[in-house]
């Protein structure tokens, strides 16, 4: 029987990823002091590694598909085949940016203030090629962690991953450069790819996991409705496509379900149910695939 070996990332992202795949259909089981992933699928076998060595093992054919972030594919610089991006991250679904900055005050204000200055990053070769990019001769030093607090005593600047750019702030920091964008991406190993059967259970895959991530944020909502009031109901209730009207048994009624975003909810019921509507039900989506 054919298998398809996944990489999980450990560290900040793994609930995150367990958490997407359970929605996705597919239950990760991880044993405590083991980095072997378990599925409840048979076709699927997986471990848990770094992100940051992840796009090596896929390279390398240890692992058929991996998650990690764009900064750590490229950082490593392997070469693997590109499937799709992912965005979510164990704060938001949104993308995380690598910036550079500075101490308030520091007298730095532009990237080409930091020729001849020492930077701190943990994506020290990315950081170190697009300085270069920007004609700027800086001396770019590897951080193990704890980068925010290395400007200004153990060097002039640093670039650093944020979401918000808040945690900068708190510690006196000013973004004065960006080096990228990032966010989760599935990345395959090349012979894997050029097999059908992976493939095929690759892209399978890939459409459930984005289902999993386009549901987040969304509900079901069903409402009874009576058929004299439908258009008014209909337009105010916002919908995917169109929503699903079907009678009820009881003469002059309607069933109505549509999806929405679960932020809307609180407000829609109310004017819903001042239009006609009742009887609703509001229900949480693992999935939504076109």
């Amino acid at each position: 029987m054919s298998v398809l070996r996944i990489g999980i990332p450990k560290g900040s992202l793994q609930n995150t990823t367990v958490r997407l795949f359970g929605h996705a259909g597919y239950h990760i089981g991880i044993p405590s002091r083991s980095y072997d992933v378990t599925f409840d699928d048979d076709a699927l076998e997986g471990m848990l590694l770094r992100p940051q060595e992840m796009a090596l093992y896929v390279e390398q054919g240890i692992l058929d598909i991996g998650l990690a972030g764009q900064d750590w594919v490229t950082e490593c610089g392997a070469d693997v085949q590109f499937v799709t991006e992912l965005v979510y991250s164990r704060a938001s679904n949104r993308r995380s940016r690598w910036i550079i900055a500075v101490p308030e005050g520091s007298g730095i204000d532009t990237i080409a203030d930091l020729e001849g200055k020492v930077v701190y990053s943990e994506l020290e070769n990315t950081t170190r090629e697009w300085l270069e990019k920007q004609g700027v001769n800086a001396e770019v030093r590897f951080s193990h962690g704890a980068t925010e607090a290395k400007a200004p005593y153990l060097g002039d600047a640093i670039a650093d991953i944020t979401e918000t750019g808040s945690s900068l702030r708190e510690n006196g920091l000013k973004i004065i450069g960006e080096v990228m964008e990032t966010a989760t991406v599935l990345v395959a190993n090349r012979q894997a790819w050029a097999d059908d059967w992976k493939r095929q259970k690759i892209e399978d895959l890939v459409m459930l996991l984005h289902g999993a991530l386009s549901a987040e944020g969304k509900a079901g909502l069903k409402l009874n409705a009576p058929e004299a009031q439908l258009n008014e109901i209909l337009q105010i209730l916002p919908a995917m496509k169109e929503p699903t009207v079907s009678p009820l048994t009881e003469s002059g009624w309607v069933a109505i379900e549509t999806i929405v975003d679960t932020k809307q909810v609180r407000d829609l019921i109310p004017v819903l149910r001042r239009a006609g509507a009742q009887d609703f039900i509001e229900y949480p989506l693992n999935k939504v695939i076109p």
